[in-house]
């Protein structure tokens, strides 16, 4: 069975609702949250986790949060990015080396290179995973928690890569914080379905290379189980946004 037919089987068995955001008329307390959107994951041929040909997914990913971004600095609206970051030979089991500090894959991508000198953002560089952890810092505070309680954040909208790995993590985690009163002026997570994408590598790649089967990673089916899980634990997903 080809992956497109389980594709669709997933989606028949368990449809998503997705709704438009306009941002244009209602913007009061949402923040952009960009999700590893660096050279070693969405830049092509830049290290061993970074797609080594073109992938329109992660094309227009890239280029949905650049418009996004634009359009929230434009209207002081609070934007932070991570940067997946490692130190050299530190990179998080069970993965190879990648993002290692010093090597340009943990910069942001050249489209969004722009926010390292934009006052309306903010940059957080994560070791692991899972954002929300990797931004607790030496003395305990958490950069996450100080971002949305100085911008008065009630709303987040969370793209970036891989959607069924860093975001998921990131945004399941956000909303146990919130659930567990950690975050008591965040009242939503949105997550943008086009402002998302995840790495493809489908099984017949996988065994033409020699790693075992559970390696597989077809890029449409787990980009859609990740949009699922975090749909299931109370995110809202976002098909359109206009900004």
């Amino acid at each position: 069975m080809s992956a497109d037919t389980i594709h669709k089987q997933i989606a028949e068995a368990i449809p998503l609702s997705k709704t438009e955001l306009d941002l244009r008329t209602n913007r009061q307390g949402f923040g952009l949250i960009i999700v590893d959107e660096v050279n070693g994951f969405a830049t092509v041929g830049a290290g061993n986790l970074a797609p080594q040909t073109p992938n329109e997914q992660v094309s227009v990913m890239v280029s949905e949060t650049d418009r996004l971004a634009r359009s929230f600095t434009k209207q002081d609206m609070p934007v932070l990015a991570f940067l997946d970051t490692h130190n050299p030979g530190k990179a998080e089991p069970p993965y190879p080396p990648h993002c290692e500090r010093g090597t340009g894959e943990e910069e942001l991508v050249p489209e969004l290179k722009w926010l390292e000198n934009e006052p309306q953002a903010t940059l957080v560089e994560k070791d692991c995973i899972n954002g929300f952890i990797g931004a607790f810092q030496s003395d305990g505070s958490n950069a996450i928690i100080d971002w949305v309680k100085k911008n008065l954040v009630t709303n987040v909208l969370v793209v970036g890569i891989c959607t069924d790995i860093c975001v998921m993590d990131f945004v399941l985690t956000l909303l146990s914080a919130r659930n567990h009163g950690m975050l008591p002026c965040l009242k939503e997570v949105l997550v943008y379905d086009r402002g998302c994408s995840t790495y493809n590598l489908p099984r017949s790649v996988v065994e033409e290379i020699g790693l075992p089967p559970s390696a597989s990673h077809p890029q449409d089916i787990t980009h859609y189980m990740g949009l699922y899980f975090m749909a299931s634990r109370g995110a809202q997903l976002v098909d359109e946004v206009k900004a």
